[in-house]
């Protein structure tokens, strides 16, 4: 779809701008006036990307864990869309080629939750353990088990309202699953999704070839201590190492059929290698990403990883630490177990991308990514400080526990 950005008009600038004021993001200024436009003809002031409507593209962005960056792509778009349902707005059920999305979605699965019945993440996203959830609670609630979520359905939930508050059930039950697996890593499932070179706009020519060999030759790397370690590891979309063999935008797999594929494989843990980009060259440095979408709703074991992955890249570095954050990239949203997804550097700034094509810097993030996984799994025990765990000493401690 076309991106709407600050200057645009039109129809679609219009139901962007009403899906915002329904948001409290934006004043209803709607009314019968026009204004001029650049190009001499006349709009309505509600069809005009104007600076307040830019502000609050912005905003909404902020808070649904997009790039804030006040241009309304896809993924904006997706998400405003998404915005727009609540819970009874339209019946909801499952739809295995095309799951239903949206925060009615997102308020069922809280309602299900909070009653018992809904163990999983609270993603927005209407899938088989939504599904499942609901064909529960309509059994024991003497309602058509069908699972779909109807009149009869909101009636039933709105008559029980909230049995049950506190902390979350999906992150009591993620957590409880990583300490009941052990600290060892011998046997842990980890699927690496590699990105590819040229799937950006600005990832063109050399710095896409570039692009698909460093993320192609790292994830090897981390595949090999990995392995080594005694874990299962999987590759997803591995890189070409010939640029004009590049899988370009319009063949690339996107995130959703990452995900999907992290999903079949079953891995205990995913872990996404992207590079960033950035049209200002002097952007640069290291961002760990995790999903979450509220205070409430976000993967505790995911952040913790990107978390320690972050700390442990940036402390053996040197580079720019961007920090860690949560978003919902698809990758993220609709994997069902914990994911990371780390930018290692932007390949559109030079010191970065030269940084990168040093086989011994790979080497040491491949070393750092290894080391934070089995912090993970370490609880907090045993601990050493950020940065002083080496290879050498993870796979002697592998070897004392089997």
């Amino acid at each position: 779809m076309p991106s709407f950005r600050l200057g645009d008009q039109g129809s679609a600038v219009a139901e962007i701008r009403a899906i915002l004021v329904t948001a409290q993001l934006l004043p209803d200024t709607s009314g019968p006036d026009a204004l001029a436009v650049d190009d001499g003809e006349w709009a309505s002031p509600e069809a005009v990307f104007d600076e307040a409507l830019d502000h609050a593209v912005r905003a909404f962005q902020q808070q649904r864990g997009l790039l804030a960056d006040g241009i309304v792509g896809a993924a904006t778009y997706r998400a405003l869309l998404e915005s727009s349902y609540n819970l009874g707005s339209r019946i909801l059920l499952f739809r295995l080629s095309s799951p239903m999305t949206g925060d009615d979605v997102a308020a069922l699965q809280s309602r299900l939750q909070n009653l018992g019945y809904y163990p999983s993440l609270v993603d927005g996203v209407f899938g088989e353990a939504t599904h499942t959830a609901l064909c529960r609670y309509q059994s024991e609630y003497d309602l058509a088990s069908d699972g779909i979520c109807g009149p009869a359905t909101l009636r039933s939930l709105d008559r029980l309202g909230n049995r049950i508050t506190g902390g979350s059930p999906h992150t009591i039950r993620e957590e409880e699953r990583l300490r009941r697996s052990g600290p060892q890593l011998s046997g842990k499932r980890v699927l690496i999704d590699a990105g590819t070179g040229g799937t950006h706009p600005l990832s063109t020519g050399e710095i896409a070839g570039l692009e698909d060999y460093v993320l192609h030759d790292l994830a090897q790397r981390l595949e090999g201590r990995m392995g080594a370690a005694g874990m299962d590891t999987f590759v997803s979309h591995a890189g070409h190492t010939d640029p004009d063999a590049l899988v370009r935008r319009s063949t690339a797999p996107d995130d959703s059929e990452r995900a999907h594929t992290a999903n079949a494989v079953d891995a205990d843990l995913v872990i996404a290698l992207r590079c960033a980009h950035h049209p200002t060259s002097s952007a640069r440095g290291v961002a760990s990403f995790y999903f979450g979408n509220s205070p409430a709703s976000f993967s505790a074991v995911g952040r913790n990883l990107a978390s320690f992955i972050q700390r442990e890249i940036v402390a053996r570095t040197g580079l720019y630490d961007c920090r860690t954050h949560p978003r919902t990239w698809p990758i993220l949203r609709e994997t069902r177990m914990p994911t990371a997804l780390i930018e290692i550097g932007y390949i559109t700034n030079p010191e970065d991308a030269q940084w990168l094509q040093d086989p011994a810097h790979r080497d040491t993030v491949a070393e750092a990514i290894l080391v934070a996984v089995k912090r993970v799994y370490l609880l907090g025990e045993n601990d050493r400080p950020t940065g002083t765990y080496t290879f050498a000493d993870l796979i002697a401690a592998e070897r004392a526990i089997s």
